[in-house]
């Protein structure tokens, strides 16, 4: 399945809602940046990302799959 970039969505979950407002992220449509990963990992399995003073890691799994970890 294939995304469309000028349009793409995120998913929305009552537990996702960081607002304080207690509407969910359908609730309050605003379009959601989005980058391929592979713009992120150039290459690499793995990439470190600053994130408030602390840092991340962004692994690509076998499978295909992403995790993030601090």
């Amino acid at each position: 399945m294939q995304a469309n970039l000028a349009s793409f969505a995120v998913l929305s979950h009552p537990s996702l809602d960081q607002s304080g407002s207690g509407m969910t992220s359908a609730q309050i449509a605003r379009p959601t940046p989005m980058v391929e990963s592979t713009d992120l990992l150039r290459g690499s399995k793995t990439v470190g990302i600053m994130h408030n003073g602390s840092l991340y890691r962004l692994q690509a799994t076998k499978l295909g799959k992403l995790i993030l970890t601090k």
